[in-house]
């Protein structure tokens, strides 16, 4: 039960970023789309490329830093997981949760189905997230979140192995 409520706040620790990113002007948070997309919105004056890139390292940083640790605090402190193959579970288990959520719901629904996301003036360069791209986000979320958690229990495995 407890490793559920950490999967729920896995994905809040990705909504409320995007949340923020799009709270003044979604063009603000144009550095989550495709290179058209940023490009446009350039041109049109929405937004400047130096602002885009400070946006985009500001949410990148914080919400990667945020998920670390709290994956870690999570899995070590307070599930006290230990040895490889538990952590490795609740790593992975805390990772997909927030690759579902963010393919499920960010991408296929808030994004491609609502109004939310839409910069005015970019409509026909939808959809915002083509194929290549969603295939590569499945890629990661189904191939990468084994790897990555298969990467952090290990690495943490001489701090944290038979404890």
């Amino acid at each position: 039960m407890l490793l559920i409520l950490e999967c729920i706040v896995m994905c809040f620790i990705l909504l409320v970023p995007c949340v923020a990113a799009i709270a003044n002007g979604v063009e603000q948070a144009a550095f989550l789309y495709e290179k058209d997309v940023q490009d446009r919105v350039v041109q049109m004056g929405l937004v400047t490329r130096e602002r885009l890139d400070a946006n985009k390292k500001a949410f990148k940083l914080t919400t990667l830093i945020v998920m670390i640790l709290f994956v870690l605090w999570a899995v070590y402190g307070i599930n006290g997981a230990r040895g490889f193959w538990q952590p490795f579970r609740q790593i992975l288990a805390l990772a997909m949760a927030e690759g579902l959520f963010d393919r499920f719901f960010i991408d296929w629904y808030w994004v491609g189905r609502t109004k939310a996301w839409t910069i005015p003036g970019t409509e026909d360069l939808k959809p915002y997230i083509p194929k290549k791209t969603l295939l590569l986000k499945w890629a990661v979320t189904i191939v990468g979140n084994p790897i990555l958690a298969a990467f952090l229990a290990a690495a943490l495995y001489p701090v944290f192995g038979r404890g």
